[in-house]
Parts: structure tokens; C-alpha cells; sequence
């Protein structure tokens, strides 16, 4: 079964890398795929509750690959870290399948307030649904859902749920609305679009200006 997921993980690579010449290659050179292949074999020992093993063998792949999961993670099948020096993907984070992230990328967790008592088991990590693209230093933080098909922006800051299918750019970060939902849906690198997508602070803006024109006009 893991051999089976694994070789679904080298197939998302030679799907959305187009410098993955081969699943020989990405065997022997892609760190992304070395940090995945790390967790998976973590996840299970965690699971087992073999815990402080399993925090040391995690610990090792982040040395030697610079990419951060903690085993309490749950990631699905067909999971791509491109590059991925600085990503780091929480206790409670849960990916979906088909999900491509970039370097520098943080799926971060909000800690309750103090009165809340015990953190262990509280939902901290932030949830990605099937399909999601989430651009390089992007900051995702809390226990925010980003819906299927959605993008997250490079260098975007997401505090809130992102329904499926829309983008989020933007510090802190907005929905903006694409222009055609089906073509949402098909694999961009680093979540960019062929859309010309406006500030929408600066929509905001704009639209106020105009109303002030009118009200003045009146």
C-alpha cells in the first residue's frame, strides 16, 4: 500500500513538473518527493503511536531536505511539493489529493487562547481540499478550509476560508472572482492565471470614488 501511494506521489510530479523527465528522476532528485515519502513512512509509525520515533526520523528528512511535515499530518494521494526548501505543514493540516504547493509555503497552526485548557487534538492547521494550488511563500494560518480547485496567491497571507474554485491574493488576502470557474480548474503553476486578476482593495477603491463623483454630481 505505501509503495502504491508512493508511486501515485512520482506520477503528480511527471503530471505538473515539466522538467520531470522520468520516475527515475524524480526517485533520485526531487527533495519534495524524498520530504513526502519521509512522512508517509512517519505517518504510519505515528499512527502506531510510536511517537518519539517518529519525531526523529522526521527530524531527519527536514535536515536533509528542508522541508518540514510532522507526522500527525494527513496528506492524500498524488501530493507535490515543488522545490520545497521552507515548507512547513502543521500537526493537524490536512491535504487532499492532487495538491501542489511551493517553496516557502507555511500551513500554520493558531494556538487557542490560554483558557482554552489542552491543545492536544484541537484542530490548529489549516485544511486544503482536492486540486489546490498554493503559490511559493504563501502563509496560510489557522483552521481555514481552501475549497476544491481554489489557488492561493505567491506571498499571500490567508486567515479565512477560501470556497472552491476561486483565487486569494494578497496580504491579508482577497477572493477574487475568475472569470471563467471551469477553467479554474485546470493545473496552473505557482497559482497563476491567464486572467488579468484587479487589486480588489483597489476595486474597492475605485468604486467608492465613483460613488463620491455621483453623490457630488447630485
Amino acid at each position: 500500500m505505501l509503495f502504491k501511494t508512493l508511486r501515485e506521489d512520482i506520477t503528480g510530479y511527471l503530471e505538473r513538473d515539466p522538467a520531470a523527465r522520468s520516475p527515475l528522476e524524480v526517485l533520485l532528485c526531487y527533495p519534495g518527493f524524498h520530504a513526502v515519502g519521509t512522512y508517509r513512512l512517519c505517518h504510519r509509525l505515528w499512527q502506531s503511536r510510536l511517537y518519539l520515533v517518529s519525531r526523529i526520523i522526521s527530524h531527519i528528512g527536514r535536515i536533509l531536505t528542508g522541508i518540514e511535515i510532522h507526522p500527525g499530518a494527513k496528506i492524500g494521494k498524488k501530493f507535490v511539493i515543488d522545490h520545497g526548501s521552507g515548507v512547513v505543514i502543521g500537526e493537524t493540516a490536512e491535504i487532499g489529493n492532487d495538491v501542489t504547493i511551493y517553496h516557502g509555503v507555511t500551513l500554520g497552526g493558531v494556538a487557542p487562547s490560554v483558557d482554552s485548557g489542552s491543545q492536544v487534538g484541537q484542530k490548529r492547521h489549516p485544511t486544503l481540499s482536492d486540486g489546490v494550488i498554493i503559490g511559493s511563500g504563501a502563509q496560510i494560518l489557522g483552521p481555514v478550509i481552501i475549497g476544491e480547485h481554489a489557488r492561493v496567491g505567491a506571498n499571500s497571507v490567508v486567515t479565512k476560508d477560501v470556497p472552491r474554485s476561486l483565487t486569494a491574493v494578497g496580504v491579508p488576502a482577497k477572493i477574487v472572482m475568475p472569470k471563467d470557474k471551469e477553467k479554474s480548474r485546470q493545473f496552473k503553476a505557482y497559482a497563476t492565471t491567464d486572467e488579468s486578476w484587479p487589486d480588489p482593495t483597489l476595486q474597492t477603491i475605485e468604486q467608492l470614488r465613483s460613488e463620491i463623483t455621483k453623490l457630488k454630481s447630485r
